[in-house]
């Protein structure tokens, strides 16, 4: 089996889950898959994509998998009595040939929100692994343990007064679980000093490591639904947000609508309320020297606030930035596929996003053109109307 266990996923899926469970347990969600690569053959894969969802199907979640779920100061136990029942159900997903495009897959989840919410991540990670099954199938793992000692040996230039620190987020676009652990476990071990943690929360639990998330964009994308009125969905996401976690797990997306619709809601009060935000498309420095302009013009000191860096990072790149932000504001990095699918080749950009909410179009207009999705031009036109935002730039 390619996925072993329900908790092979990212952190933040349970969290927004924990979240639909208490305020949005009726939602019915559409979410469609989308891989970015020019040139890209799936259709070969499809049965085994197919058989290892079949697989997904059949698990349940453990008693010492609960019990490490419960363990987690934000996880509440009616939540972790709810997953206990819990299990896929294969007639919310729907494999096929994109008749549209030449070796295209089309993969398409619809149900209730409560109970598709996690197929994203074990689906991506389970195509991207098939898929460099058959296509590199010699590939050496040495190559990628190369790579990796070269990262390491990278961290030991980082001057000690950055306390820099990355984290693994590279759950969905990994070569393979064994690979994705070897990975974890290296750094675990060789540098912990500089290894903050792990996105995946079954290598988490294994390997004795800090599980980290918050939320993604779905859960923006479906306030778009849900909210009393559109415009004020981001509001409406953060407040509700706010009244689950009562402070805690304080990280803010920024970049569902772009930073400056994101900074024109992002307020005093929540100025105060969250921890800080977390950056995933356009230009890293940019953003955050806008952040932190924010703050100062909210009269928050932005040294005692966080930006989380989680887009395309590498290990050059995520030291500059934590060089240029230095004593200004407190800064992490979440590395993906750099860490989990170096090895050599191209990785898959493959993403699943949800496209529907309670039968509404909902989207992610990103600060980044190419990562913009949804299924219907005129609700995406509506949007940027809506936000205030340039068609030109989105």
């Amino acid at each position: 089996m390619i996925i072993r266990s329900l908790l092979d996923t990212d952190l933040y899926k349970f969290t927004m889950m924990q979240a639909v469970l208490h305020h949005f347990p009726g939602a019915q969600v559409e979410y469609k898959f989308r891989c970015r690569n020019e040139g890209v053959d799936l259709v070969p894969d499809l049965a085994e994509i197919r058989a290892a969802i079949a697989d997904l199907c059949t698990l349940g979640f453990n008693e010492s998998e609960l019990a490490y779920l419960r363990s987690l100061r934000f996880i509440k136990s009616d939540f972790v009595d709810f997953l206990g029942l819990f299990r896929f159900n294969g007639k919310f997903i729907d494999v096929q040939p994109d008749p549209q495009q030449s070796g295209g897959i089309d993969i398409t989840i619809r149900g209730p929100w409560l109970h598709t919410i996690l197929f994203e991540i074990p689906v991506l990670a389970i195509v991207s692994e098939i898929y460099f099954r058959r296509t590199q199938s010699s590939a050496s793992l040495e190559e990628g343990r190369r790579r990796l000692r070269k990262k390491i040996s990278l961290l030991g230039t980082v001057e000690p007064a950055l306390d820099f620190k990355i984290s693994d987020f590279g759950t969905r676009r990994r070569y393979s679980l064994g690979w994705h652990e070897e990975v974890v476990q290296t750094l675990r071990e060789q540098v912990p000093h500089s290894f903050a943690g792990t996105s995946n929360v079954w290598l988490a639990m294994r390997n004795s490591l800090t599980p980290l998330g918050t939320l993604g964009h779905e859960y923006m994308q479906a306030c778009q639904a849900l909210g009393p009125r559109l415009r004020d969905s981001q509001v409406f996401a953060f407040e509700m947000w706010a009244k689950e976690y009562r402070g805690d797990l304080g990280i803010a997306i920024s970049d569902t609508y772009g930073v400056d619709a994101f900074l024109r809601d992002f307020d005093v009060y929540f100025c105060k309320l969250f921890d800080g935000a977390r950056h995933d498309s356009g230009d890293p420095f940019a953003w955050g020297e806008k952040m932190i302009r924010h703050y100062q013009r909210h009269r928050v000191d932005p040294r005692t606030k966080s930006l989380i860096f989680s887009d395309q990072l590498s290990f050059p790149l995520a030291i500059e930035i934590a060089r240029r932000f230095h004593g200004r504001v407190r800064t992490a990095f979440g590395v993906g596929t750099n860490l989990t699918n170096d090895l050599g080749f191209a990785p898959l950009q493959i993403v699943i996003k949800m496209v529907q909410c309670n039968g509404q179009p909902v989207a992610k207009l990103s600060d980044e053109p190419g990562k913009t999705m949804a299924n219907d031009a005129g609700y995406l036109s509506y949007l940027r109307q809506v936000f205030g935002i340039d068609a030109n730039t989105r």
